[in-house]
């Protein structure tokens, strides 16, 4: 079992961490007509809104209570009334997720009991489902809070029963914080390859993939999961959980509908994406297609070609508990010596790596270990950079946010070939910090070329030139 470590320091000296409750947002974000509600200050929801906008640029639909001083001294409870009141009537949603922040939390807001008194307030707007969740910032990370949000949307909005299997061709695909719009829409094509139908919860790969509209404006979510699919999907044939974050999501949907799941804690690497492509053979009772069976193929080779450059690389690691225990599997397939793995918080894949040891921390203690081990390159987000250049060695940008790298949430990494591209990627860094060794010189040889001789210097006599 992997030992985890706390960093000492009193204070986190380069952030590492992201809120819960920008985590929880992302989530809302991913579901059809939906508009995430920050019940906190106004710059709580502002500083979420700027890292979304500058990670996938694109314009993001996020609302807050506007708590001031006197709110969070006398109680902010009317803040959320009124709030949920008028985005219903003026944006007619089909889904408000509601979020506490730290300034909410701490002044002590009972955000469910506000929400029933919207209901008792405001039965007009009963066809709006709203979804509570707790998410203070000043506990867990990003991928935590992103969590407990589709853990909130199993529990409001799966109705109970025994109707497993009544759709034999749909699977559910509970996705993770670490999978990127690229990655979802690779799991979809991964799904529909064997004939079944995925519905993905959330799903950021219709939503946040990138794509213009024929709105120049909407105050609501464009695309993602429909709020009549989450309330299907105990009739699913099958549920494919991908993360192990997810877990209580996945045991409360299969405690409330009886659909069996399969858990997948990442899906880079061979064995990771045998295992997911044996589980759709298994559901859909299909053989794999030849497409799979090529892009298979693809990815031996490249795993040839590039473990000269991967074998006992020293790469240091730093990611939210997922998507650190996705990298780190794969990068240990292909022989790679992790020197470091930092996370900003801890969680349930952190207890299954395969590493001696993983930091609690934050970009300062990755820089530490990092140069204590020699890492040749660093795998993080883009408030990593610095500790790259301080560093000399080349970053891999992964995770969330990654404001200087364009296209950087449509990046694909899972399946046979995004694993494929991984290789290629890092193999490419590596190489590029490869010197090659000075040439010898001795201190005894004599200039035999006029291009070598010293300024104003004659050829010596005898010396062929």
């Amino acid at each position: 079992m992997t030992e985890i470590l706390h960093s000492r320091k009193a204070l986190a000296v380069n952030p590492l961490k992201v809120s819960q409750s920008v985590g929880a947002a992302l989530a809302f974000l991913g579901i059809n007509r939906s508009l995430p509600l920050m019940h906190g200050s106004q710059g709580c929801t502002a500083f979420g809104k700027v890292f979304f906008v500058r990670h996938f640029r694109e314009p993001i639909p996020l609302q807050t209570t506007a708590m001031d001083q006197v709110a969070t001294i006398m109680g902010a409870d009317a803040n959320v009334v009124e709030a949920l009141a008028t985005l219903c009537a003026k944006h007619r949603p089909d889904l408000i997720g509601l979020l506490t922040t730290g300034l909410a939390e701490t002044q002590g807001s009972d955000i469910r009991r506000a929400l029933r008194e919207f209901r008792a307030a405001h039965p007009e707007h009963a066809g709006v489902a709203v979804v509570p969740v707790n998410t203070p910032d000043y506990l867990g990370c990003f991928e935590s809070g992103y969590a407990l949000a589709v853990a909130a949307l199993v529990d409001t909005l799966v109705p109970e029963g025994r109707r497993a299997g009544r759709r034999p061709k749909q699977v559910n695909v509970l996705a993770s914080s670490m999978l990127t719009p690229g990655d979802i829409e690779a799991i979809k094509e991964w799904v529909e390859s064997f004939g079944l139908y995925p519905v993905v919860l959330p799903d950021l790969g219709d939503a946040l993939d990138g794509h213009l509209v024929d709105a120049e404006f909407s105050s609501l979510t464009i695309g993602g999961t429909k709020r009549a699919e989450i309330a299907a999907m105990g009739e699913s044939a099958a549920t494919l959980v991908v993360g192990a974050s997810l877990a209580a999501a996945a045991d409360l949907l299969r405690e409330r509908s009886g659909v069996p799941d399969y858990r997948f804690a990442g899906l880079m690497g061979q064995d990771a994406c045998d295992a997911f492509t044996q589980a759709l053979a298994e559901i859909s009772g299909r053989p794999v297609p030849q497409r799979i069976e090529r892009q298979r193929a693809q990815l031996q080779d490249a795993m040839v070609d590039c473990h000269f450059m991967l074998g006992f690389a020293r790469i240091a690691l730093a990611a939210d508990p997922d998507l650190l225990a996705q990298f780190a599997a794969f990068l240990a397939g292909m022989g790679a010596e992790l020197v470091a793995a930092v996370s900003p918080a801890k969680g349930p894949a952190l207890e299954a790596l395969p590493l001696g040891q993983v930091t609690v921390g934050d970009l300062g203690d990755l820089e530490q270990l990092a140069g204590a081990g020699a890492a040749q390159l660093l795998i993080a987000n883009s408030h990593a950079q610095g500790s790259a250049e301080r560093l000399g060695v080349p970053l891999l940008r992964a995770g969330f946010p990654l404001y200087d790298l364009v296209g950087g949430y449509a990046r694909t990494w899972v399946g046979y070939r995004g694993t494929r591209q991984a290789l290629f990627d890092l193999a490419n860094l590596l190489l590029g910090q490869h010197h090659d060794l000075e040439p010898y010189r001795s201190a005894y040889r004599r200039h035999t070329r006029p291009h070598e001789l010293p300024a104003g210097a004659a050829p010596a006599a005898g010396v062929v030139h």
